[in-house]
């Protein structure tokens, strides 16, 4: 029956008990008679929403002074959380929060009444002034215990910030309590800016989303102190338990549960496409450049604006550490299993890290400055190792490749990889000595050769990288040589290349990654060189590959005789890092969200030359953007399409899967010779053709079979004047698009769904931005 909105006491029993937790009022309060109640009686269900509304309006008013006002907040909280999804999953209602009209006549309000705001608006400033509420989410600054209280709207919240860090230097006292409070604050908001997860995924860019967009825009008057605290609640937090070993298992660490749900507030609110941001000026032109005199005005998304303004070293190394330290905590080794704390939440913390290097380009080259980049590179390299044959984890497989594509476009990171590489993280990859640079080509390597099917459209990303940081690798070891020939090897065999329409540019990417160190870095390199003389026929083969109809017929038929020539091994690789388990498949029943499609890498990138002083310019035809040095960038057209890749349509960039050789497209002559004759095999030709003769005279006069003789010959010889002139470096940069962005959406809810299982929020609801299927 319809209940009348003035009827108290029927309403007061909702959040009047003292003793429920979330937990209970989902227990309470099941799926079922919510959409009962949204069917059948639909003004109850909107004064039920209307009512919870008000008590927290009244909360965040009163500023919450007794226990039984908390009390009454923490159980609007808890019920709105668990209503908002079903009005979220009803088209019908998804207008309802942003109407201003209280209770169940809906249609016949006071029009007259001016200041009426919009229920989502009550409810989200509502929230944000709780957040700040002395004594309940934060410490009260009143020394005295006088009766007057601090009133609520006379607070400077700016003084109340959470923790420590960013623009904040003071700690406050733990008080777990707070903890408590803030967390289920935030698993509201968070429920409230889900209402994305109930709309289709659309590359449209202006869909953006009204809860985010008014809780981070200027109405919110605590939108600076709650970005910070977020943000350094997260980049502070130290999960280690105060060094004492199993002290999780002892005591409840209340900290991270709010850690969580700050980064996943922190992501959500940065949701933000970037590539069509271009501000408009005061004139009303529209400029791209962020290097101007002046900002330009940023996005009226305050904490996308706040973000990007973030420029003091401290700053920055406070942000840099604390993301490092969290992201290689599930590395850490102990000598007593279990012993130490594992955070959960890495793939929020990826996140984090891509949406500070892409809105603050301050932040990416302080992270490139310096070797601390490396904190970040190792646990990408040991999530991507570890989730290779995990379908479940595709998407955490598809953003460290992105962050690393992020970085390999800046020269230092190229740089940087040439560190050693000493500490040991528990890796099943072969045993090596030698630098970041190896370990990285060793992890792509197994990533190529041993992860699963769904990972193929990701080798064309995971080459880029290796080319855009070939032209600095200064030594590679015989180990990381040994796995990029045996990658050209796999990758030029015939039916690889006329499988599949785009299968050759693997070994363009690879083909420039030898002609880059050869000419950029020969000496050094002698372990590169002599794997190159070793499969020299490899080269002889791709120089000689047969064009005719016959020959491509015959090389497809040799894939049905050899089911998986890629997985092939090397023989020295029997020996695994210590501590290492192999990367495990899902367990079986895991539940997984599907993802859009990325762009393929010509999408994904902009072509830039290095010139000689080491300035970048691009090579796109539409060269608007900036070069990273802030010089305007000279328009070059790229005269050839490169590797043919810009002559093939749209429709060709199918997945590399076998499926598209079946009846879709076929091989023909002109199109092996359309890219054959392009192949860059000039400089390696050359090479092997000065080089080969002179070893296998030392071999002859010596009577050698021994390497090592070999290698100090190769380390002491030199190519200078014998090599064609060095070609100019080619790095392909990643540059923002609206299909990125639609990803990055679809991934970071998809997180979010699968994480919060306690209480499982939107289990069960009909979402639309992705698809839930169990692996």
């Amino acid at each position: 029956q319809p209940v009348e909105a003035t009827d108290d006491a029927f309403w007061d029993q909702f959040w009047a008990d003292t003793a429920t937790s979330v937990q209970d009022v989902f227990a309470l309060v099941p799926a079922a008679e919510i959409r009962a109640v949204r069917e059948e009686s639909p003004s109850n269900l909107a004064t039920l929403c209307y009512k919870a509304v008000e008590k927290l309006v009244q909360g965040a008013e009163s500023g919450c002074h007794t226990e039984k006002e908390r009390q009454i907040v923490l159980n609007c909280c808890r019920l709105l959380t668990r209503i908002l999804p079903y009005i979220f999953e009803d088209p019908d209602w998804r207008g309802f929060f942003w109407s201003t009209v209280p209770g169940a006549g809906r249609g016949g309000g006071d029009e007259e009444d001016e200041n009426a705001r919009p229920l989502a608006e009550s409810l989200l400033l509502a929230v944000t002034d709780l957040l700040f509420c002395p004594d309940f989410t934060v410490q009260s600054h009143r020394r005295s215990m006088v009766d007057t209280a601090e009133d609520i709207h006379s607070i400077d919240s700016c003084e109340y910030i959470w923790e420590a860090g960013v623009g904040f230097a003071h700690s406050p006292q733990p008080n777990y309590i707070h903890d408590l409070n803030r967390t289920e604050l935030l698993k509201l908001l968070l429920t409230c800016f889900s209402e994305a997860m109930y709309l289709p995924p659309s590359s449209d860019s202006s869909n953006t989303n009204p809860w985010v967009q008014f809780f981070c825009s200027t109405e919110n008057r605590h939108a600076l102190p709650l970005f910070t605290s977020l943000l350094n609640i997260v980049c502070a937090y130290d999960p280690v338990g105060y060094g004492i070993p199993y002290n999780h298992l002892l005591f409840s660490d209340y900290r991270e549960p709010l850690v969580e749900e700050a980064a996943q507030v922190l992501i959500v609110t940065l949701d933000y496409d970037s590539s069509t941001s271009s501000s408009p000026t005061v004139d009303g032109t529209t400029t791209g450049t962020a290097m101007d005199d002046v900002d330009p005005p940023g996005p009226d998304n305050l904490f996308v604006n706040y973000l990007s303004r973030i420029h003091r070293e401290e700053d920055f190394q406070f942000i840099l550490k604390g993301v490092a330290r969290l992201l290689s905590n599930p590395l850490v080794q102990t000598y007593l299993p279990n012993s130490a704390k594992k955070i959960q939440f890495h793939q929020e913390l990826l996140v984090l890290f891509w949406k500070l290097c892409d809105f603050n380009k301050k932040f990416l080259f302080f992270v490139l400055k310096s070797s601390d980049v490396l904190d970040i590179l190792v646990p990408i390299l040991y999530f991507l190792n570890d989730a290779r044959a995990d379908q479940s984890r595709v998407g955490l497989m598809h953003i460290g490749v992105f962050i690393l594509l992020l970085l390999s476009g800046e020269r230092n990171f190229g740089v940087r990889l040439n560190k050693p590489y000493s500490v040991r993280v528990p890796m099943d990859i072969p045993v090596f000595t030698g630098t970041h640079a190896d370990l990285l080509i060793i992890v792509f390597h197994k990533i190529i050769t041993s992860g699963h099917q769904r990972l193929q459209p990701l080798f064309d990303c995971l080459l880029t990288i290796v080319v855009n940081v070939s032209p600095y690798l200064k030594s590679l070891s015989m180990v990381a040589a040994n796995k990029l020939l045996h990658l050209l090897e796999a990758f030029s065999t015939t039916w690889f290349l006329f499988s599949a329409v785009q299968n050759h540019h693997l070994v363009f990417f690879l083909l420039e990654v030898f002609n880059n160190i050869i000419q950029y870095q020969f000496d050094g390199n002698s372990n590169l060189v002599y794997a190159v003389i070793r499969k020299r026929n490899v080269f002889h083969q791709l120089a000689n590959l047969p064009t005719d109809s016959q020959a491509i017929q015959k090389g497809l038929q040799r894939k049905k005789k050899t089911s998986e020539p890629i997985s092939r091994t090397n023989s020295q690789d029997g020996v695994s890092m210590e501590g290492s388990r192999p990367a495990a498949p899902a367990e079986p029943g895991t539940l997984k969200t599907s993802l859009v499609a990325t762009p393929g890498i010509d999408k994904l990138t902009e072509k830039s030359q290095v010139s000689e002083d080491g300035t970048m310019r691009s090579l796109e035809p539409e060269a608007s953007q900036l070069s990273p040095e802030g010089n305007q960038t000279a328009t070059l057209s790229d005269g050839e399409p490169w590797s043919g890749e810009a002559s093939h349509s749209r429709r060709d960039r199918r997945r590399l899967s076998s499926a598209s050789s079946s009846g879709q497209w076929t091989p023909t002559p002109d199109w092996v010779m359309s890219w054959k004759s392009k192949l860059p095999l000039q400089t390696i030709m050359r090479l092997l053709q000065v080089l080969v003769p002179q070893v296998e005279k030392i071999c002859i006069d010596k009577g050698l079979t021994d390497e090592s003789e070999i290698l100090k010959f190769l380390q002491h010889g030199t190519l200078v004047g014998l090599l064609p002139v060095p070609h100019p470096i080619l790095i392909r940069k990643y540059q923002a698009n609206s299909g990125t962005a639609m990803w990055f959406r679809t991934y970071m809810w998809g997180v979010i769904y699968l994480r919060n299982v306690d209480p499982p929020i939107w289990y069960d609801t009909d979402v639309k931005l992705f698809e839930i299927q169990r692996v």
